[in-house]
């Protein structure tokens, strides 16, 4: 796999799962994708604690870094060519932003600007169980355009281990996004 020609915008938020979009940084560096990557605050207190990352260490996956309360970052703008964005984990929180247009973080901003743009935008929610505003957040986001993806194990391809499920599901939500790769298994039918 070599997509050295995309460019994606990665964003992790405060939402259990930072290991997805740390997953998604390490598979799209392996595929010479440039990657203009986001912490949430939430994000950079919740990855120490879930993982055995740090946050510097996350950070240097990424080819370029930006914080989260610059949104004047080349990202906020539409004149900024990416293939899109996937915001992984994605918290209620950012959810509610996204669906709402609620720009005042950069996050939100450089999602926004995907919308308008028609660009993908790929938000991995993780949040369960999910009541009626969180199923409206997520109705109002998809009419705008984005497309929900939480991260939801398929079993037919027999995980063993939880990286297995980690690499299926990152490898969909990257192949929903335009980036070919072998990390989930296909269905080849009954």
């Amino acid at each position: 796999m070599n997509e050295k020609d995309k460019r994606l915008i990665i964003a992790i938020t405060g939402a259990s799962g930072a290991v997805y979009g740390i997953r998604a940084l390490q598979i799209l560096r392996a595929a010479r994708v440039e990657t203009h990557l986001v912490i949430s605050a939430a994000a950079a207190l919740t990855i120490p604690q879930e993982t055995s990352w740090s946050v510097a260490q996350v950070l240097e996956l990424a080819d370029f870094t930006y914080s989260d309360s610059d949104t004047g970052a080349r990202i906020a703008s539409g004149s900024f060519s990416a293939n899109g964005m996937l915001i992984a984990p994605c918290s209620i929180k950012t959810l509610s932003a996204v669906a709402n247009s609620a720009c005042d973080t950069l996050i939100a901003r450089a999602a926004d600007v995907c919308l308008k743009e028609g660009r993908p935008l790929l938000l991995a929610v993780r949040e369960t169980p999910l009541h009626r505003g969180h199923l409206r957040l997520m109705d109002l986001a998809a009419r705008s355009g984005a497309v929900i993806f939480p991260p939801v194990p398929a079993f037919y391809g027999h995980p063993q281990t939880l990286q297995d499920v980690i690499d299926a599901s990152v490898g969909r939500m990257l192949a929903r996004l335009g980036i070919e790769n072998e990390l989930y298994p296909r269905w080849t039918g009954l």
